[in-house]
This record gives structure tokens, sequence and C-alpha cells, in this order.
């Protein structure tokens, strides 16, 4: 056989089998969104599918089918399994000038335009083991007050994992993990206990930390500032754009958002919804009126779950 005609039998030979396999990884999709009302449509493949893949290996299990044979029989597997598929990458005080940007221009432009007994809500969507949620509540605090953040801001935190919520509820971190924050706030919001600093009770009330998927639950509303990093990468262009208008939905008319480094509203994911206030520190603000009736139900209306059709589908998307 000539080495051309062979390379495109081959060629076509892989394709077969990656689409063979896509739709396999599909059904096995399909089966947790019917048995656990978890929806994966909007998360990239390739990230989704080795992460499953990675847990089959632990379990020695080798095809999706006898994964779901297996889920059947052993309940506790799927919560073991939606543990490892999120990725909690988050430090205090992470990408520093985000940071100062926020507790300089930011927050207190939040703070001019209430008057002194008016409500501060913030939202850490995607919040991992807390960091973010707790750098939030320092920086208010220093710009507010002890007794003013008490009284007036609500911090929400969420996150799909369960264990990562309870883990940030502790609110209680190694010495490696609280290297980013300035000794002076480490001292001040920390009370060490042996080995591990302690983010202080008293304040850790103003913050709630609950379950949830983006993608799925109702967002927090009227929010002043909604901090959403290094979320948006693991979803795929519908999933960002349905994220990103759940975002606009959550956010005051004068709110704002920020993204992660490699993050931004596109023509094919939203750009309208948001207007640059500091594009180069990912920190956007909310376009009042612009999210339009069908992209407000293509972000909230849950559809029945679809397998896709060949020649659409690609484990590289």
């Amino acid at each position: 056989m000539p080495l051309g005609n062979a390379l495109l039998e081959l060629t076509a030979s892989s394709e077969q089998i990656l689409f063979e396999e896509a739709q396999e990884f599909e059904a096995f999709l399909n089966y947790l969104w019917e048995s656990y009302s978890f929806d994966f449509t909007g998360y990239k493949r390739p990230s989704l599918m080795r992460r499953v893949q990675q847990r089959m290996e632990v379990i020695a299990i080798a095809s999706y089918s006898d994964y779901i044979n297996y889920l059947k029989k052993s309940p506790e597997e799927a919560t073991l399994l939606f543990e490892s598929l999120p990725v909690n990458c988050t430090a205090f005080f992470r990408d520093q000038q985000v940071w100062d940007e926020i507790a300089t221009e930011i927050i207190p432009q939040i703070i001019a335009n209430k008057s002194s007994d008016e409500l501060i809500k913030v939202w850490s969507a995607g919040c991992a083991t807390g960091e973010e949620a707790y750098t939030l509540a320092i920086l208010l605090i220093e710009a507010l007050g002890i007794e003013q953040f008490k009284q007036r801001v609500k911090i929400y935190a969420t996150d799909a994992s369960q264990e990562a919520i309870y883990q940030a509820r502790q609110g209680s971190y190694s010495r490696n993990q609280v290297v980013g924050i300035p000794p002076g706030l480490l001292a001040k919001y920390f009370e060490q206990i042996d080995q591990r600093y302690s983010f202080r009770q008293d304040l850790r009330r103003r913050i709630i930390f609950a379950q949830s998927n983006l993608l799925q639950d109702a967002p927090i509303s009227k929010v002043d500032l909604l901090v959403c990093r290094n979320t948006l990468i693991y979803f795929n262009l519908e999933g960002q754009l349905r994220a990103l208008v759940r975002l606009h939905f959550g956010l005051r008319d004068s709110g704002f958002l920020v993204l992660g480094r490699s993050e931004s509203p596109t023509a094919t994911t939203g750009s309208a919804l948001f207007s640059p206030v500091n594009q180069q520190q990912r920190i956007f603000t909310r376009v009042p009126k612009a999210c339009t009736p069908k992209l407000f139900l293509k972000a909230f209306h849950q559809q029945k779950y679809k397998l896709p059709t060949q020649g659409i589908y690609s484990v590289a998307s």
C-alpha cells in the first residue's frame, strides 16, 4: 500500500477511535447528569476526560461503561469522583498587582457610592479553599475598619467542591499557605495555633461559604464586587458564555467583576456584557441592560443532555 494511502487510513482509523471514545465519554457524562444532576456540558473535554481517567486508574477500571456499573454498586465513589474534578489552585494575595488595584481603586469607589450604613455584598465565585475570600475580607476591613466591616459587609464564597468548602470554613492554613500574607496583616487577622494559622473567628462570621455550581445553581444577586479568577478557563466557549451571563445577572449596575489573568469576555463569550475598568488587571464593570432575553435563556435554561454527533465533536475542544 502506498505510504500516502496508509497514512490516510491510519488517520481515519484514529479519528474513528477518538470519536468512539468521545461518544462513550458523553454517555458517561449523561449518566452523571441523570443520576446526580451534575451538568458537565460547559466544561472543556480534554481536562475533564483526563481527570476522570485518573480516577478510573486508581480503582483499576478501563472503560466508562464499567465505571458506570461501579458507581451503581459503590455510591461512595461518586463523592470521590466529584472531589477529583474541580481544580482548587489558589493563594492569599495571588497576583499582588490585582489586589493592589482592588484595594486602592475598586473598594474606595464602592464605599464612596454607598451611604454609611448601606450593605456591601461581595462574591468569591470558585473560591476553592477560601484564600481569596479571606483576602477580600482583609482588604475590606483595612478600608472600613473592623466595626464597619462587621456591620456592613457580607462575603459569599462558593465552589463546586464540597471538600474545598469544608476546608474554607475552617479558615486554618499551614505556614506555607500563608507566605503571601504581609507579616503585619498575618499577625492582625490570624491566630497561630501550633504550626497553623486560623483567620479570626469574630471576622469569619461575615463570610458565608456554600457549595454551588456556577453553571447550574442560582447566582448571588445585587453584588458590588464579584471575583471569579481562574475558573472560566476550565469551561468551553458555551460554558464561559453561560457563566458570564450569570455573573452579569449577579452584579449591580455599578458592580465590578474581576477575572483571572488569562480570562476576558470576548465577542463569543459576552464582551457586550462588561466594560473594562483595568484591562491589564482583568477588572470590568457591568453594562446595564446588556443581557438579551436569548442570552438569559441560554444561561439559565437547563436543557436535556444531548449526545454529540460525529463531525462536530472533538476531544481537543
